[in-house]
């Protein structure tokens, strides 16, 4: 058997990538002088190089080292072998990828979920800060007890108030629900302002017969004989921090009101 030289593979292997192509190499011809006719000298019959006009690189001597195995088939196996490798790790790299994006996903609703369930919750709050129909005579007392409420100062009175057997000079009064009988009714209320100077009782008359002008009474009111009564300050009520002018409708034939005079 005939041991192949190792530099007469060097145009047949291809180079590594960082070495230039073989056609780039400079083209080395034997000398005629010095071409070899023994055996060990030639292959086949063919002229070698002399050892003076070319060196053999590392991949030769490493095939020259394992004969029988080219470079070209170590570099087939490594190349078989790191190709599966690169596809796991872009497949595992791919997988991760989706599970991280799969959490942001999840996180993102979370996010909205809490935010749209906090504003539909602070809605009716925002609602309920608008304008409210004034109260009935009922939920008007309804908030400080229930009726009838007996020894009721006149400084407590609220608007839209029934009262029972009443008398304006007195200094307390039974309030009772507008649906049963009553002989007046609170329909009117103003007040002045806390730093107002006393006006003067002409003033506060005037002021309160304004007020029953103006007071909102519906249709009912002319079933009953009315008249209006007027309460004011005086001077000394005044000091006391007293600034309510009221005005009620009174009936002077008992307690025959049987419903509210406001609508």
């Amino acid at each position: 058997m005939t041991e192949e030289n190792p530099r007469h593979d060097v145009g047949a292997v291809p180079p590594p990538p960082s070495r230039l192509p073989t056609s780039a190499l400079p083209v080395v011809t034997a000398d005629p002088e010095r071409t070899a006719t023994s055996p060990a000298d030639t292959i086949a019959g063919m002229p070698q190089a002399d050892d003076s006009a070319t060196k053999p690189s590392a991949a030769n001597r490493l095939s020259a080292k394992l004969p029988g195995v080219s470079l070209t088939g170590i570099t087939t196996a490594i190349s078989d072998t790191a190709r599966p490798l690169a596809r796991r790790i872009r497949r595992q790299g791919a997988k991760r990828l989706g599970m991280a994006a799969g959490v942001l996903v999840v996180l993102g609703f979370l996010v909205w979920w809490a935010v749209a369930s906090f504003a539909g919750s602070a809605q009716p709050s925002a609602d309920s800060s608008g304008p409210t129909p004034a109260p009935s005579s009922a939920s008007a007392s309804a908030s400080r007890g229930a009726l009838p409420l007996e020894g009721v100062s006149p400084l407590d009175f609220q608007l839209r108030d029934c009262f029972k057997d009443f008398d304006p000079n007195a200094e307390q009064s039974t309030i009772v629900d507008c649906s049963t009988g009553h002989s007046a009714q609170l329909v009117a209320v103003e007040r002045y302002a806390a730093d107002d100077s006393y006006p003067g009782r002409d003033a506060l008359k005037q002021k309160a017969r304004d007020a029953c002008k103006d007071a909102p009474l519906t249709d009912k009111a002319g079933d009953y004989a009315l008249s209006y009564k007027l309460a004011y300050p005086s001077s000394s009520s005044w000091n006391k921090g007293d600034r309510r002018v009221d005005c009620y409708a009174v009936t002077d034939g008992g307690n025959v009101i049987m419903e509210s005079l406001l609508p």
